[in-house]
């Protein structure tokens, strides 16, 4: 009879010892994984940007209205009505998203004699930075990785799209000489970003 009784203790005391470690192991994956778990998924987590509503370029000391624009007549990107304000391209990219957001405004004095947002975006170089805020209050920072001047008449979507997996915004605005016939100016400059 002690040797039945003798033989089932150790069978208990393993028993007690699993019972411990299993509440052990629930303790830490309940109060410490999850933490960890969150903090990696958002490290990785692709980031879902709202609709981008304030530019910043504090270079050039731009802080703007962002507003959504979407296709011209002629086929080109809309640009705001006001000097001061840029345009988002609503069929595009969100700002933040992977692929090319592509923000424009205007450039040169307007008949009132009031200058444009993008009179500066010129003085811009390579590593300097621009904040795009969305409707969340969310801010997605941008450096500046080139910056080419376009004939308004060559094939530009390459600004409009990217296969890198990686996250963009791009700047347009006008540049060069005033034709007073067509309106508009002889080139267009568009700075290149990169997510931060």
């Amino acid at each position: 009879m002690k040797s039945k009784i003798s033989s089932k203790r150790p069978a208990l005391i393993i028993s007690i010892i699993g019972i411990v470690f299993l509440f052990i192991t629930f303790c830490v994956l309940a109060f410490f994984l999850p933490g960890h778990v969150y903090s990696y998924y958002t490290k990785f987590a692709p980031y879902a940007a709202g609709l981008p509503i304030r530019l910043e370029i504090p270079k050039i000391n731009v802080n703007a209205t962002v507003i959504q624009v979407g296709v011209a007549k002629d086929g080109s990107m809309e640009a705001p009505s006001g000097p001061k304000d840029v345009g988002w391209f609503k069929f595009g990219t969100r700002p933040g998203d992977i692929g090319s957001a592509v923000i424009d405004g205007h450039y040169g004095y307007w008949k009132s004699g009031v200058g444009s947002v993008f009179d500066d975006l010129n003085k811009l170089r390579k590593g300097d930075k621009i904040k795009v805020e969305d409707e969340k209050g969310m801010i997605a920072t941008f450096v500046v990785r080139k910056i080419l001047i376009y004939d308004p008449k060559k094939d530009a979507s390459n600004i409009f799209s990217s296969d890198d997996g990686l996250s963009h915004l791009n700047l347009i605005t006008c540049e060069g000489v005033w034709d007073n016939t067509k309106k508009t100016y002889s080139n267009r400059l568009v700075i290149f970003t990169d997510k931060e």
